[in-house]
């Protein structure tokens, strides 16, 4: 292999596929990115049995080849580099020369035929959609999954696609986190699906202009996340996922409508003195104020705001962080919370339309 390429697209494209490269692997050949030249392309891929990425990038190709490069010495390899170009060339013998201006470097690869197949679809279902939107959806519920191993399929976000509707949807036992959207899709199959969060979290870091479309291929058991020349590659996650439409109160006795930061400042000033995720804050809302307390081994916090209440006085203990989570993913500057009982979850909506819900379940006070 004999390739020419600009040095800063070469590292950047690097370095976005050394995050899905696996750190310590039982397969040696995984713990370093494959490079593969071919009619004026280097694809560049990493894979860690699990989510996988692949970026596609131009390059003079003198000699088409592939090979196996440690990612780590690769990558700091490729920024340090002085010019705008560098050369890789390749020998039999799996030896890399890397040559940039005056710096040259050699490094020992391994031969590409050692590199695990990523998974290939050869049935799917398509769904294009804004990318931008995409990333905002999976912002507001991805911090929900669980990160306990109780039942791995919680551990991702619940993809629910029918018609023109698209629903995220993150549950970890003590909250859930739901965002709603329309989209444009003439596709009639409906789709249910649970993507890692592992594999969600790469989506984010994904750049491009407001109109960028990406999309998604849902296969059996792997999908693909797919935008111009770079892919994510994920397997999805089996198993049964909740009922959560079961666990959503149809009723509520008080509703309170709020300034969001207003609200959150003030949980979070209360929640100062506690040390430990099992103090609960105490809120008692009644003749339109919001009254916060917590009370731990170091001391006592109070706390209170006015807003807006509408039905019977209610009293209820929640985890600060649940809650303030759930509030600062709403990214508006007035809420609605609904309250049912000191035992019921507290809801979390927008004023108007469904396009979000969280539910935080209430703590024992």
């Amino acid at each position: 292999m004999k390739i020419i390429c600009n040095s800063a697209e070469l590292s950047k494209a690097a370095a976005n596929v050394q995050r899905t490269v696996s750190g310590k692997s039982t397969i040696p050949a995984l713990e370093g990115i494959l490079i593969e030249a071919e009619n004026g392309k280097v694809t560049l891929t990493g894979y860690d049995l699990e989510v996988g990425s692949v970026i596609v990038i131009d390059a003079e190709v003198e000699e088409s080849g592939k090979i196996i490069l440690a990612a780590k010495n690769f990558c700091d390899i490729l920024r340090m580099l002085p010019d705008e170009t560098v050369l890789l060339q390749c020998d039999e013998r799996n030896i890399c020369k890397i040559k940039s201006g005056e710096t040259d470097y050699s490094l020992i690869g391994t031969a590409a035929n050692e590199y695990p197949e990523l998974p290939s679809l050869t049935k799917f279902s398509p769904v294009k959609m804004n990318l931008n939107l995409l990333k905002d959806m999976i912002k507001r519920t991805v911090f929900s999954v669980s990160t306990g191993e109780r039942n791995p399929v919680h551990s991702g976000v619940k993809f629910e696609i029918e018609e023109n509707k698209i629903v995220l949807v993150a549950v970890d036992g003590a909250r859930l986190a739901i965002r709603r959207e329309t989209i444009e899709r003439t596709e009639e199959e409906i789709l249910n699906f649970v993507v890692p969060a592992k594999t969600l979290n790469e989506v984010l870091k994904l750049n491009a202009d407001e109109e960028a479309e990406i999309e998604i291929l849902v296969g059996d058991r792997h999908l693909i996340f797919k935008m111009e020349n770079y892919e994510i590659v994920s397997r999805l996650l089996e198993g049964n996922f909740i009922n959560y439409k079961s666990a959503i109160p149809m009723t509520s006795s008080t509703r309170v409508v709020a300034d969001t930061r207003r609200l959150i400042e003030c949980i979070e000033r209360t929640s100062l003195i506690i040390t430990d995720r099992s103090s609960p804050v105490r809120l008692v809302v009644d003749e339109g104020i919001m009254k916060f307390s917590s009370v731990t081994a170091i001391g006592t916090a109070t706390d209170k705001m006015i807003a807006d209440i509408d039905g019977s006085k209610i009293e209820v203990g929640f985890n600060n962080r649940f809650l303030i989570d759930a509030l600062k993913a709403t990214e508006q500057e007035e809420i609605k919370i609904e309250f049912g009982s000191s035992n019921q979850p507290i809801i979390v909506k927008p004023l108007e339309g469904e396009a979000f819900f969280y539910l935080v379940l209430p703590v024992r006070i």
